[in-house]
């Protein structure tokens, strides 16, 4: 740290001491000031003189009342004020007493605003100046009367520039922390996106695969003693969601890993590209499965692809689940327009999940329709079963919902 800013911080730390020691420096230049007088009114030449005892006590004084500036500063400003007219209208020759109502001034224009250091400013400098010409000993352009006028200017604009200058750099600050909580709660708000966006596609994961695993355990079970055969086969396709499962659960986690962490899976997110793959692991369950696609073969945005990838991930292991061991279902994905269409449809008795149930996967599909801009429909079907349709736009929409020119 600098000797400046050490100077600074001490300065902030102990303000009294700071103002004692400015009122002794302003009463040694006063008392300096005072043993000096103009030789000649008319020349440049100086002498010594010795000055008045009132004089020196009107010094003192006014050097006194600036240890206490910062804490009244307009009621230092009228003493300081007060005994500079006395020294005006008493001196003779003149001491520099008004050098205490300079700095109060300065004082006053320094920590209030330009309207009251404009009012106080010019009523100081009216009084004082006009005291020491009308009822002064000397002349009134004498260079001591137009001094006063001067100095009290100067301390009043010297006071105001430091405010404004004071203002602006704590302007200045508090935009700058302003930006910095702006930037930090916009990290936040995408952690927490990020965060649920991980949460959904780990639920989404999760519950497929243990719906399979769970299916295919409980053919194992049932079929172990009289056919072993399709136990085993069971079995293996218990150890292959399972696998499935964690290959997937750890490319999601990946995504948390620090730089410093090993290496993330790099495998792309899924997409109906593989579509076949996915309804296959419900086949192999025991679950009847129709697909039908109407898309002509189009690719898809990323974050789409994996949107309907994941509805009908989701709505196959519902129908897994509630719609009964002799359900089936149906399966269509259809490009119209700017929108692709996703359906899934089954003719199950079971009740499936609701959102007012407490169910969290129509509440992921829901989420991940909306931050699309798309609408998701879900509801049984009349004569029973379930219906699961999503449209979800291709293109980016803007605010208005229309697709930009």
């Amino acid at each position: 740290m600098s000797t400046l800013a050490r100077a600074r911080c001490q300065a902030k730390a102990h303000p009294l001491a700071m103002d004692a020691v400015l009122a002794t420096a302003v009463l040694v230049c006063m008392v300096a000031g005072s043993f000096v007088e103009p030789r000649h009114r008319d020349s440049v030449s100086w002498a010594l003189r010795t000055p008045d005892p009132l004089s020196l006590l009107l010094m003192t004084l006014g050097a006194a009342a600036l240890v206490f500036r910062r804490r009244a500063p307009m009621t230092v400003l009228a003493l300081t004020g007060a005994l500079s007219v006395i020294e005006s209208v008493t001196g003779d020759p003149r001491a520099p007493v008004a050098m205490s109502a300079v700095i109060a001034l300065y004082t006053v224009a320094s920590t209030t605003d330009r309207p009251t250091t404009w009012r106080v400013g010019l009523l100081t400098m009216t009084v004082l100046t006009g005291a020491a010409m009308a009822a002064g000993p000397l002349p009134w352009y004498a260079q001591e009367n137009l001094g006063i006028f001067a100095w009290t200017g100067i301390g009043a604009t010297a006071g105001d520039a430091v405010r404004s200058r004071r203002a602006f750099v704590q302007a200045i600050r508090e935009r700058a922390e302003k930006a910095e909580r702006t930037r930090e709660e916009e990290a936040r708000r995408r952690v927490a996106e990020e965060r649920l966006r991980i949460a959904r596609d780990l639920h989404d994961v999760v519950a497929h695969h243990i719906a399979l695993v769970n299916v295919q355990a409980g053919v194992a079970a049932h079929v172990m003693d009289k056919r072993p055969d399709q136990a085993k086969e069971a079995l293996a396709h218990v150890r292959d969601a399972s696998r499935s499962a964690l290959n997937e659960l750890r490319a999601t986690v990946g995504l948390l890993r620090q730089s410093g962490d090993p290496e993330a899976p790099t495998e792309p997110a899924p997409g109906l590209d593989r579509l076949d793959e996915l309804t296959g692991t419900f086949r192999s369950a025991g679950l009847h499965i129709e697909v039908a696609r109407a898309d002509q073969g189009s690719s898809l945005p990323a974050a789409v692809d994996l949107a309907a990838y994941r509805i009908i991930q989701e709505a196959l292991t519902n129908v897994q689940k509630h719609a009964g061991p002799q359900a089936k279902a149906e399966v269509s994905v259809v490009r119209v327009g700017p929108n692709v269409e996703i359906t899934v449809l089954d003719d199950g008795s079971g009740e499936h999940e609701t959102q007012d149930g407490g169910g969290h996967g129509l509440l992921g599909m829901r989420e991940r329709v909306t931050a699309l801009r798309g609408t998701l429909t879900t509801g049984p079907r009349y004569g029973g079963g379930f219906r699961v349709h999503a449209i979800l736009p291709v293109k980016n929409r803007t605010p208005t919902g229309e697709d930009p020119a």
